[in-house]
């Protein structure tokens, strides 16, 4: 009995372990910070608008919609609208170290949803669905009771109908998921991140494994214990004229355990023989089987664990594929209205650092695969600007931009070496085009976060300039870019007032790299091949009201310059 009490105790153990471990810390970037009206609050006046503030800018595609009691919609549209400091900081956590570490969050991006009328009183609901720039979904709703007087609806109003962009109900990293029909409540925005990030946490299959298993162990033990304790219960000599021999005795008596002749007589009664001996007969060996069942048990429960982590792994998209595909510019001329770089995963193809985190002012190898299709990693690539891909690295405060061109070796593994200055968090984005298997080929931008342990203070960025210093360089910006349109614009570089002597760089006289503030959507356009009247000549596309931050690279005298301007576009 003492064996089998031990073995009890160790599976005990076992699941207070496994299912004692703390769960994985939700990872979701993008999140609800507050709202205006805020959660469960009272409005006794009318209201022309509410305002959900998010941890980073929401993208021009997200969804809105305003529920009145009656069950109709009455949002007028959305806009963007300048940031401010949150009421109560924000945690978000990312993974540092092969650990999730807390990062908070003090400034909100207002998304700013018109309300057209409120018909009655009583409780309103604000839905909203968007998506990250690590590309988590980001999707939630806010109530708040309404209590003042109705108000009338605009002349030649009429109720929006739209659903949410396809492009936001896809699943993380690019699995599918259903969208919410307008006015249904969408899951919480605080929910645990997808399948794909337990997976690099290592720890969303173990935990399925050791739960499932250690229940199949408990429930193999308890079986064990009961017949041990049946067995011996039947198997130990009882004092004669015990009460439970008696059922027996009267049993014998009727020569119901007594064997037949063939001819119905009954023979007569052979010598008892011990009830120890009886009852190994009548048992069964459970060891081997109840061994069997914990192997089956516990490789069930891997399988299942395993299952679970890649079922939400990335599929290709012909739709994520067509909407990159154009929104990509490599060349002079127009660019396309789109901004880039916010997702890890898109068109098929998915950006796969083998890090996310570097000690600070450490050089180290960066490295990582663009994954295909297929699951396996990308070789083919087109030379576009010089090069088969680009790595823009920069603070998510849009400060401490690199543009880096890393080598690949022949199994698809870049690497290229990355010094981080300061603490913080840093977006990576992997410039390319691919060639696919039947000699198509695809531009895509896909971006990853990095981390530098530490405290990071914010930056602001500088106010909009029409120049900008880039060491002994003077770059004069001519033109006034616009959203929604695409607009030429000159740069011009002077050394002490005379032009300077601009070299071809990276295939043109120019680099242009354009990030939105909040999600750093890429805008990634080049200039025309040739100067214009000695100037660099850009189109520049600006895909929606926001500020940005524009980075122009040039070379003189064969030393690359960077000038830097913020364009406030709100």
């Amino acid at each position: 009995m003492q064996p089998l009490r031990r073995v009890l105790l160790a599976l005990a153990a076992v699941a207070a372990v496994a299912l004692g471990l703390p769960p994985s810390p939700a990872a979701a970037h993008g999140t609800l910070g507050m709202s205006i009206p805020a959660q469960g609050a009272t409005v006794s006046s009318p209201l022309g608008s509410v305002e959900l503030f998010f941890t980073e800018q929401v993208p021009a595609n997200a969804y809105f919609a305003i529920t009145a009691p009656g069950g109709g919609r009455v949002d007028n549209g959305w806009e963007h609208a300048a940031p401010r400091p949150l009421d109560k900081p924000v945690t978000e956590y990312f993974m540092v170290n092969g650990k999730f570490e807390p990062r908070q969050y003090t400034t909100g991006y207002p998304a700013r949803v018109r309300v057209a009328h409120l018909p009655e009183a009583g409780e309103y609901r604000v839905e909203y669905l968007s998506r990250a720039s690590d590309g988590d979904s980001v999707r939630g709703s806010v109530t708040f009771k309404y209590t003042g007087p109705a108000t009338a609806a605009p002349v030649g109003w009429v109720p929006p109908a739209n659903q949410a962009d396809p492009a936001l109900t896809a699943g993380h990293e690019g699995a599918p998921a259903s969208a919410p029909a307008a006015g249904a409540p969408p899951a919480s925005a605080a929910a645990p991140p997808a399948a794909a990030r337990q997976a690099e946490d290592g720890r969303g299959g173990l935990l399925a494994w050791l739960g499932g298993g250690t229940a199949a162990v408990a429930a193999v033990a308890g079986l064990l214990l009961w017949r041990r304790r049946h067995t011996l219960s039947t198997a130990r000599p009882s004092p004669r004229g015990a009460t439970r021999d008696r059922p027996r005795a009267a049993a014998r008596a009727k020569g119901r355990d007594r064997p037949k002749r063939p001819g119905g007589a009954v023979s007569p009664a052979a010598p008892a023989d011990p009830q120890p001996a009886t009852a190994d007969r009548r048992s069964i060996s459970l060891g081997p089987l109840a061994v069997g069942a914990v192997v089956v048990a516990l490789i069930g429960g891997y399988a299942l664990g395993r299952t679970t982590a890649t079922s939400e792994r990335p599929t290709p998209s012909a739709q994520a594929a067509a909407a990159v595909a154009t929104g990509h510019q490599h060349g002079g001329g127009a660019a396309t209205l789109d901004a880039t770089g916010t997702t890890v995963s898109a068109g098929g193809y998915t950006f796969q650092p083998v890090h996310r985190s570097q000690p600070r002012g450490t050089k180290a190898a960066y490295s990582f695969r663009i994954v295909g299709p297929d699951r396996q990693p990308a070789t083919r690539y087109a030379v576009v600007h010089d090069k088969p891909l680009h790595l823009v690295v920069t603070g998510r405060d849009l400060t401490g931009f690199q543009h880096l061109h890393p080598t690949m070796s022949p199994d698809g593994l870049w690497s290229v070496p990355l010094t981080l200055p300061k603490a913080g968090t840093y977006r990576v984005f992997a410039d390319f085009t691919v060639e696919t298997p039947a000699g198509a080929t695809v531009p895509l931008v896909l971006g990853a976060d990095h981390h530098v342990a530490g405290d990071a203070p914010h930056a602001e960025l500088p106010s909009p300039a029409g120049t900008a210093q880039a060491g002994p360089f003077t770059v004069t910006m001519q033109g006034a870019p616009r959203a929604g349109a695409t607009v030429p614009v000159l740069f011009r570089v002077t050394r002490s007032g005379t032009p300077a002597t601009l070299e071809p760089y990276l295939g043109s006289y120019g680099h242009l790299v354009i990030l939105r503030e909040g999600d750093l959507g890429y805008v990634h356009v080049h200039p025309d091949p040739a100067l214009a009247d000695g100037a660099v000549k850009v189109a520049v596309s600006i895909p929606a009201a926001a500020r940005y931050r524009a980075f122009l690279e040039f070379q003189v005298a064969g030393e690359v310059h960077r000038a830097e301007f913020t364009l406030d576009l709100t």
